[in-house]
Order: C-alpha cells, then sequence, then structure tokens
C-alpha cells in the first residue's frame, strides 16, 4: 500500500543540472529517515545521500559540494538537487524511505522504482 514515485531524471550534458523528486503515499506515518542511491551499469548500488527526521544530513564524498538533499515532512517528499553532473554521475537513482508501520509494529524500508540520470554530451 505504501509506495514511493520518482521523477527528475533524463539525459543532461557535464555541468548541467538536475532535481530529483520522490514522494511517499499510502498508509505512511512517522518517516524516519529518507535517502537516495543510485547503481551505474555493472556496479553495485552506492549511498548518495541520506536526511534524518530532524534533518542531520550525510553525502558520499563524490558528491559533496554538489548534491544538497532536502526534504518537506508535510509533503511526504524527499528531494536532490543535483549540480555539476559529472559523466561519473550517470546510474539509476533511487529513493528509500525508512519509516515505523503501525500495522506490523516495525521499521520498514520502502524503495521507489528507480529514475535514470544520464550524464553525456
Amino acid at each position: 500500500q505504501v509506495q514511493l514515485v520518482e521523477s527528475g531524471g533524463g539525459l543532461v550534458q557535464p555541468g548541467g543540472s538536475l532535481r530529483l523528486s520522490c514522494a511517499a503515499s499510502g498508509d505512511i506515518f512517522n518517516i524516519n529517515t529518507m535517502g537516495w542511491y543510485r547503481q551505474a551499469p555493472g556496479k553495485q548500488r552506492e549511498l548518495v545521500a541520506t536526511i534524518t527526521s530532524v534533518g542531520r544530513i550525510n553525502y558520499a564524498d563524490s558528491v559533496k559540494g554538489r548534491f544538497t538533499i532536502s526534504r518537506d515532512n508535510a509533503k511526504n517528499t524527499v528531494y536532490l538537487q543535483m549540480n555539476s553532473l559529472k559523466p561519473e554521475d550517470t546510474a539509476v537513482y533511487y529513493c528509500r524511505v525508512n519509516y515505523y508501520s503501525d500495522y506490523v509494529d516495525r521499521y520498514l524500508d520502502v524503495w521507489g522504482q528507480g529514475t535514470l540520470v544520464t550524464v553525456s554530451l
């Protein structure tokens, strides 16, 4: 019943910018950490950035100074502003939300469907 819908991916030239969004819907409450991960072809999925419910942020070293993660708790949405994009940023980007479920009385992880970001001339 709980779903994450991602948007904002696409093709962009090196040095360009994109803004990804991820909106949670359904019976989802008490959202804890929200984050972005990415997976390039032939590589393992890696953490890009996370943000806690109180706004504490962590970035991968490879994106520090270029990417900005933010969230709107009222909209159950997390964003990723990506600037100064490089070809090595090319990957499928996945949103992840950790939340407490009243139905099963435990924390659960939900993943988005992924959105493709291609940085190329």
